[in-house]
């Protein structure tokens, strides 16, 4: 029986930490949802009329609205969050997150480069009210430089860093945008891992320290390989993918006869081809001196995907896979699914990545999990995704020492909620 990832019980790798997370959209809240997932007390920092994700209608092809005033999209950003809706443009509201402040463990926001400074939350300023703070800081293409100032989503960081291109086939007459908001989530994951070293540094060395991390750094990692690959050799790029014709053919992907497709992944095809020909019965090419080989088969790639093509249309998915697992050699593959089949893959299953949640509002619903398994102190779902808001006063009266009246006086100067 496989230790549930999901939890009602707030006993996460980072229980203890406090984190204060002023960012909007999708880049900076899944850094911090991490951090809830976690353990971490998250307190969203948002303005009055909230986070603009707030009012996604659609994503892609996608609708957000889940009924009873709940988006999709936020919800899955800023699950394991509390809200509070604080105006950073009265000197009031500021006083509140320098309050904050003093025994927060992390402050994170990913707005452009210089709206912090302007409202008065830059790192320069919050370092001095706690100088062991973590600051951690998104953006679209670096702290420095020309284009250090310029507004990016998803797409532009995809754009810029390569991504797209190296998404699409040979002669697309237009790159291939990946969905989802890959390059925001590859964002959040990157910039949640700079935070939790800085925290290791901070407990090691006893300094806080500001962390940054941008779309054009983070998806340039993404490609990490290949980009040092082509460095290393300056500058020699991969060639586009060409299924007719790899450079290996048992590296390739191949339709089934009921419309689904198997990809093969063997990087050290020699060994697997006399066994892979035997199991899809096609012995009579054993020792063809055309194929017998990987430059042999790369330099006719095109005649072994066509003998491959042939011979996998003629079973389902289904049955090859059986004839694989069953067979003595053990090959490397595995079906292409989509999204909406992993819900019922039984490793997705055993391993609880997607995770049942009792939302409060919604009632029942599936969420894909925290990534990582923790023997001792599990991560997983434990609070709903708030409302604008929710948790101001909670915090201001039970955490800050505000009197019922100071919470008067902050709503009737449009302070807060």
């Amino acid at each position: 029986m496989v230790n549930n990832n999901s939890t009602t019980e707030i006993n996460g790798p980072l229980t203890g930490i406090k984190v204060l997370d002023w960012t909007i959209w999708q880049f900076g809240p899944v850094s911090t949802s991490m951090m809830g997932d976690m353990g971490a007390d998250v307190i969203k920092i948002e303005s009055l009329d909230g986070d603009p994700s707030r009012g996604l209608s659609r994503a892609s092809s996608m609708k957000m609205d889940l009924g009873e005033g709940r988006i999709a999209y936020f919800e899955t950003c800023n699950r394991n969050k509390r809200s509070i809706a604080v105006n950073l443009k009265t000197k009031e509201g500021r006083q509140i997150i320098y309050d904050l402040c003093k025994d927060a463990d992390v402050f994170v926001q990913n707005f452009r480069s210089g709206v912090a400074e302007r409202l008065g939350v830059g790192y320069e300023t919050l370092k001095e009210i706690n100088p062991q703070l973590i600051y951690g800081s998104a953006n679209g293409y670096g702290p420095h430089g020309p284009d250090a100032n310029q507004p990016s989503f998803d797409g532009c960081g995809q754009a810029r860093s390569g991504l797209m291109m190296s998404a699409s086939q040979g002669g697309q007459e237009y790159p291939t945008q990946v969905t989802q908001g890959v390059s925001d989530q590859i964002g959040g994951i990157m910039l949640c891992q700079g935070i939790l070293a800085a925290l290791v540094s901070r407990s090691i060395r006893g300094i806080g320290q500001k962390v940054e991390t941008s779309h054009l750094s983070a998806n340039m990692w993404l490609q990490g390989l290949g980009v040092s690959m082509s460095l290393l050799q300056g500058g020699v790029g991969f060639s586009p993918y060409n299924r007719k014709e790899p450079v290996n053919p048992l590296s390739n992907v191949y339709r089934t006869s009921d419309g689904r497709f198997i990809m093969m992944m063997h990087l050290q095809p020699d060994q697997y081809w006399e066994p892979l020909l035997e199991a899809m019965e096609l012995q009579e090419f054993i020792g063809d001196p055309r194929y017998s080989d990987m430059p042999s088969r790369s330099e006719n790639s095109a005649e072994v995907v066509a003998l491959l093509d042939k011979r996998f249309d003629e079973k389902t998915a289904e049955e090859w896979d059986t004839l694989f697992r069953n067979f003595s050699t053990d090959f490397i593959y595995s079906l292409v699914q989509t999204v909406q089949d992993l819900p019922y893959d039984p490793q997705v299953i055993a391993n609880d990545f997607i995770t049942n949640f009792n939302h409060p509002v919604l009632g029942e619903v599936q969420m894909c999990n925290h990534p990582s398994i923790y023997s001792e102190t599990p991560a997983g779902i434990w609070k709903e995704a708030p409302e604008v808001g929710q948790h101001t006063e909670q915090v201001l009266v039970d955490e800050l020492g505000y009197g019922w009246d100071d919470i008067a006086e902050l709503q009737s100067t449009g302070t807060i909620l």
